[in-house]
């Protein structure tokens, strides 16, 4: 089954609409951050299906990689992101995002952004995997809350900006080529609305809810991906899925990051039986690319038939870590782990993906007016496997990049609103367990399209999917679980093909059936886009 254009039946003449001169879907650190780009002179409203504070951005601990440093430079920095982007990366996006990190920080400082520092005028810096220098600005290990409280503080002062939340992004409204606006439903009276703009950016983040196992929240099941893909906008290096090596191993919570941080400060990892065995894996130790240290730590875990392995920080102080990690020491202690004293139990768990909506530097994808920034965005920043602490610095940057390109926009911009859209697919209502689909999805997932892959098991996930494309039929969706579970079946399925088109490893993507990394055919990417 092939999904229609649009997910649900529609005249766009019978429809609420609102109109605005820019429209941004996600109220992560990209899309709030490109809010406060754009003039105060244009109508901005943000659209996010929970409340504005409910992100992947706000759950990250460990910090923002920026060079600071006498002996840092922009130079190394985009040498470790080279590095750990494993010969996939763009180069142009990787040189714009290190060498225009440190104005866009200078930013969230004036926005109040709470930094640690050493002294009054210089940041704490602190080390993760893959980098060469101490580089990793933060504030505790709840960096990404931070980041966000006070960009969502100044942002609601703003008379010009209007959040809507529990408003979810169905798909883009298109003539042709051209984007003009989205259409959504209203999660309260569950009604349609159309927010009508020719300037749409799509910041919702990632899909990591297609697995069992995900640092990220419940909001993220690729809704932007979909709409993006449906439209005709190109997906690019969806193969490329990081699992974060230590996320807490508890039978309450299995989703709680341990942040790189912590190994940052120089813990280690140790099987069941207490052996330490980073070392027999990567010249790095602990500190290797997370690709590294997450299939070590698999390949360690079958070793010992265990579910998780140990992260040993017991030799810091108890005062120490309180400071430092206080919500990591806090959330651990309330499971009855002292980490001053105790090993954390940990094993890897999807966090991010590397893959996306492709972009340019100024965040344009194939449709004119519709651009895309963040984790939902793929402009090559990250390649095969993200460099720690890129990820909040991109939303950063490129967020920037966004308001400049669309200030130019808006001076030349004529309104054009006489719009003529609407679907008629002919859906139909039918009863289907929603929730038992989208569970055996995320295991198939974890099991088959997880750390190690091989064509058996993609084969086997890729079969399985199309027969819930069959159960679910023409379905007439209606609420926002039916709507969920059709992007991420669909951007499962793409995550499947691309991982079977590239019969090699590299990054994140590691086939035990094509074992190792083949330049001649696979320097390239994949790119996915609708028949």
């Amino acid at each position: 089954m092939n999904q229609g254009r649009y997910l649900i039946d529609f005249n766009l003449k019978d429809i609420e609409k609102e109109y605005y001169d820019v429209l941004i879907i996600g109220s992560g650190i990209a899309g709030v951050y490109t809010a406060l780009e754009i003039p105060e002179e244009y109508k901005i409203a943000i659209l996010t299906k929970e409340s504005i504070d409910i992100s992947n951005s706000v759950l990250a601990q460990g910090g923002i990689a920026v060079s600071l440093d006498k002996g840092d430079s922009p130079e190394f920095h985009y040498r470790d992101t080279i590095y750990a982007g494993a010969g996939l990366c763009d180069e142009k996006s990787v040189w714009i995002l290190v060498n225009e990190a440190a104005q866009n920080i200078e930013n969230l400082l004036k926005f109040g952004v709470n930094f640690d520092k050493e002294s009054p005028e210089q940041l704490s810096l602190t080390r993760e995997g893959a980098h060469s220098k101490n580089r990793i600005i933060h504030a505790g290990d709840s960096t990404g809350k931070e980041v966000c409280d006070k960009l969502i503080y100044v942002v609601k002062a703003k008379d010009n900006i209007k959040i809507k939340e529990r408003v979810f992004a169905v798909d883009i409204l298109t003539e042709g080529n051209v984007c003009k606006g989205i259409l959504a439903l209203d999660e309260e009276t569950m009604s349609l609305k159309a927010y009508i703009s020719d300037i749409v950016v799509c910041a919702t983040g990632g899909f990591g809810q297609i697995y069992s196992n995900t640092t990220n929240p419940d909001v993220a099941t690729g809704d932007g991906l979909g709409l993006a893909y449906r439209a005709g906008c190109e997906l690019m290096d969806l193969e490329f899925i990081q699992f974060h090596p230590t996320v807490l191993y508890h039978h309450e919570n299995k989703s709680f990051l341990i942040s790189e941080a912590v190994r940052g400060e120089g813990a280690i990892l140790r099987n069941v039986n207490g052996k330490r065995f980073m070392p027999e894996y990567h010249e790095l130790n602990e500190l290797a690319p997370r690709d590294v240290v997450s299939r070590a730590i698999f390949e360690e875990m079958v070793k010992t038939g265990s579910d998780y392995v140990y992260l040993d920080i017991t030799f810091k102080s108890t005062d120490y870590l309180e400071n430092r990690f206080p919500n990591i020491f806090k959330t651990c202690l309330g499971y009855g782990i002292d980490i001053s004293k105790d090993y954390i139990p940990v094993a890897p768990a999807e966090h991010y993906c590397m893959g996306g909506i492709r972009t340019d530097v100024f965040g344009r994808t194939s449709i004119k007016g519709f651009y895309a920034c963040g984790e939902a965005a793929c402009n090559g920043i990250h390649g095969a496997n993200r460099l720690a602490s890129n990820s909040l610095l991109e939303g950063l940057v490129f967020g920037h990049k966004i308001g400049e390109e669309v200030v130019e926009i808006l001076k030349n911009r004529t309104d054009n609103y006489a719009l003529d859209i609407k679907s008629r697919n002919n859906y139909t209502k039918k009863e289907v367990n929603i929730e038992g689909i989208r569970k055996e999805l995320q295991k198939l997932m974890t099991e088959y399209v997880g750390i190690l892959r091989n064509r058996d098991g993609l084969m086997l996930a890729k079969q399985k999917i199309d027969s819930f494309y069959e159960e679910i039929g023409n379905l007439k969706s209606e609420t926002i679980k039916e709507f969920e579970l059709q992007n991420m079946l669909l951007i499962s399925k793409l995550v499947i093909d691309s991982s079977l088109e590239r019969e090699e490893s590299r990054g994140a993507h590691y086939r035990s059936d094509f074992n190792k990394t083949d330049d001649e055919k696979w320097k390239r990417n994949l790119l996915k886009v609708r028949n």
